[in-house]
């Protein structure tokens, strides 16, 4: 304190250009031994602290590895098969596991996803849709099938995102495409609510579907059923801070999704599968939307707490069974 008084002490009484100069190499001296001081003390604590991170790491990744081999003769056989066949069974696996590592991800009513044959999935869209990625993969690994998949324009303009979208027959999302996929035999997942559901939605979990119903006519002129999907507890992995006004007067003015997003916390996830809803030829696209979001909605009633906690979340990984709703 003293030293730091009588650097500016002499800062103010420097008269010259040498002497003013002089001080300020004194005081940055000063700050830069302060500094040191300050890494010689904390340096020790930190790696105190990184090492078993670390570790921790090394075993999760070492977990990873066993799940991979688990299947290393499904992979094998898929990359005998088809090079991308194999390429996505193995990312797939890769996936899988990270979800069961980290978030102990569950998937309750895979039954209800046809072995064969069109259905289009509706799901609600979190801050990050990572637990849409952990369904995909266990499509891939337990029906073997490759679930074709709606995004916004915006995940195409992104550098090297490329490949990774035609392998996993990504779609940007003209009705007429989703159709066509539809009656080429695949599953095909959208979510209605997209871009805005996951920067605008929040722990109470509202569906920001507006009045889409794009989705609605799809499944009609395919002639589909639609099985609706929700992911509890998606919204207390990963939060966006949407909600704030000045990110949603951005979206709103200038179509910038900005909003940050925060999280990654190892929360369970339980993804429940609906009852499918038939395709019915005397329902409209008007009809057929608010009926799949009122089954989407039930989903969310009956299976997330409103509204979601974080702590309570992370508490679900240390409980074996799920409570009855």
């Amino acid at each position: 304190m003293e030293e730091a008084l009588r650097n500016q002490s002499c800062l103010a009484a420097a008269s010259d250009t040498v002497s003013f100069l002089v001080c300020l190499f004194r005081e940055v001296e000063d700050y830069l031994s302060f500094l040191e001081y300050l890494l010689w003390v904390f340096t020790p604590l930190a790696v105190v602290f990184i090492l078993p991170f670390l570790i921790v790491i090394l075993l999760y990744l070492s977990i990873l590895f066993l799940h991979v081999y688990k299947r290393k003769n499904q992979l094998r056989e898929a990359y005998c098969n088809n090079l991308w066949d194999g390429a996505r069974k193995t990312l797939a696996t890769l996936w899988d596991g990270h979800g069961a590592i980290w978030h102990g991800y569950e998937i309750h009513g895979m039954e209800k996803i046809p072995d064969q044959g069109p259905a289009l999935i509706v799901y609600y869209h979190g801050a990050i849709p990572i637990d849409y990625y952990y369904f995909l993969a266990r499509v891939i690994l337990q029906k073997g099938r490759t679930c074709h998949s709606v995004a916004d324009h915006l995940l195409f303009k992104i550098p090297g995102f490329k490949l990774l979208l035609e392998v996993f027959s990504v779609i940007h999302g003209p009705q007429e495409e989703c159709v066509r996929a539809l009656r080429n035999g695949h599953l095909l997942g959208i979510s209605p609510g997209g871009v805005r559901e996951a920067l605008f939605s929040d722990e109470t979990y509202p569906l920001l579907w507006s009045k889409r119903r794009g989705f609605a006519q799809v499944a009609i002129d395919s002639q589909v059923p639609v099985i609706p999907m929700f992911t509890q507890n998606v919204r207390e992995g990963f939060r966006s801070l949407g909600t704030l006004r000045l990110f949603r007067w951005l979206y709103e003015r200038f179509r910038l999704p900005i909003a940050p997003v925060y999280g990654g916390f190892p929360v369970k996830f339980r993804t429940f599968l609906g009852d499918p809803i038939p395709y019915d030829p005397n329902t409209s696209a008007v009809e057929l939307a608010e009926r799949v979001k009122l089954a989407v909605q039930s989903l969310i009633d009956e299976h997330q707490q409103i509204p979601g906690s974080i702590l309570c979340a992370l508490l679900e990984r240390f409980r074996s069974k799920r409570k009855a709703p």
